[in-house]
């Protein structure tokens, strides 16, 4: 398969007139850090964006950065960190999880993924933070959206409809994105030995008190033994975590409260500083599975189904490692016992209609087999059709990728 390494946009726009004069599909990626992500692409020709790299505009006191799609994050982050800032939607880093080396995602990837680590509770998602994007449509035009001009020509928000689409409905070739101040101090309250059902409820009490919690996660004792800190791993418990920052004097202050409100629900202890950041960023990678190669599922459901869903995957007599972030929200679930299907109908099953469920990790004969990404309605799946057409109408763009027509055939 043919790979053309871009570095500008006169390249895009040639591999686009070939594509579409002889109706060729193109898999459009980075680094590869994600490709493993979604059903194998039916392509014929690869465009590797890992060329197109630099920052155009980065305004601190603006709080906003413009840079090519092909920059790496670690990149981004680093030159922010230089400022005192940060992405505060925390982009996770899946490249290990996946097999690949760490530090390789980019700001094309890891915003056509939409995906956020653990403070998306408080801080949102990949997408809230994506200001505009320039690129080329599947029908080999180029756009420019966002908040820099003045009327969006296409009747689309591109922001929100290119993050997600893992680059089935346009090359982005440019972002321009918000970024934050980073906090003074970083606490992280932790809670032991709880089971599911009082970790919710206590998450639950902490995101709605009145102190400013940043993010939640819940790890039972087999996951928690896989995090390499001491704190963490060594108890041999369950472990409630707790996420506090801000200005050191409130971090601090909200911290001891929030230590006095979970005393109920078990033994307290407190991460600090670095122990803290790498915790999280720990719990944000998914670094329990890493290293593993059994088939790894991401839920999304509401936080209060939790245990409900949980149990039902259990009562399956489904032998799995999991644990909970996004107080709830977000379950990582990786299946020990084997089956034909990876465990998608225990999963989907679970879940029922409260929620989605998206494969992460599984082969490529399992990833061509099932559905990676939650099934749509009739409903839905007609809108994605017309957005599709709208902007790649001969599916050139990860032909097959997310989703396929009623005849097998690959659509986005």
């Amino acid at each position: 398969m043919q790979t053309t390494t871009i570095t500008s946009d006169t390249q895009i726009q040639d591999m686009l007139d070939w594509a579409l004069a002889g109706k060729h599909g193109l898999a459009v990626q980075g680094q590869g850090s994600k490709v493993a992500l979604g059903r194998p692409v039916a392509a014929d020709a690869i465009l590797d964006m890992s060329g197109l790299t630099g920052v155009l505009l980065y305004e601190p006191a603006e709080l906003v950065m413009k840079a090519k799609a092909g920059m790496k994050v670690s990149e981004v982050k680093a030159l922010l960190d230089q400022q005192g800032q940060k992405l505060a939607f925390e982009p996770p880093d899946y490249g290990p999880l996946l097999g690949t080396a760490a530090d390789m995602g980019t700001l094309g990837g890891i915003f056509s993924t939409n995906l956020s680590g653990s403070s998306r509770v408080k801080s949102g998602a990949a997408r809230d933070h994506l200001l505009g994007v320039s690129g080329f449509t599947g029908r080999g035009q180029t756009f420019q959206t966002g908040s820099r001009v003045m009327k969006n020509v296409t009747g689309y928000d591109l922001c929100k409809l290119v993050a997600g689409s893992y680059g089935t409905l346009a090359i982005a070739t440019e972002m321009t994105f918000k970024v934050l101040p980073k906090f003074d101090t970083v606490r992280t309250v932790l809670v032991y030995d709880a089971d599911l059902r009082a970790a919710i409820a206590c998450m639950r009490d902490a995101l709605s008190s009145v102190h400013d919690v940043a993010a939640a996660a819940y790890l039972p004792a087999e996951a928690a033994a896989r995090i390499p800190l001491d704190y963490i791993s060594k108890p041999g418990k369950s472990v409630i975590a707790l996420k506090i920052e801000g200005p050191k004097p409130s971090a601090t202050f909200r911290c001891d409260a929030m230590r006095k409100i979970m005393a109920p629900f078990g033994d307290i202890e407190v991460l600090h500083s670095h122990n803290s950041a790498e915790f999280w960023s720990l719990t944000g990678n998914a670094a329990p599975f890493v290293g593993e190669k059994a088939p790894l599922w991401r839920l999304s459901v509401p936080p209060a189904n939790a245990d409900r869903v949980m149990s039902a995957i259990k009562d399956e007599g489904t032998d799995c490692l999991y644990f909970v972030d996004w107080a709830g929200g977000l379950i990582w679930v990786q299946l020990v016992s084997e089956s034909d299907d990876g465990g998608e109908a225990v999963i989907r099953g679970a879940i029922g209609a409260e929620g989605h469920a998206t494969l992460i990790r599984g082969s490529e004969t399992l990833r061509r087999q099932i559905a990676p990404f939650q099934p749509v309605s009739s409903t839905v799946a007609m809108l994605n059709r017309r957005i599709k057409n709208g902007f790649d109408p001969e599916n050139i763009l990860n032909p097959g990728r997310m989703y396929l027509d009623e005849d097998g055939q690959g659509t986005h």
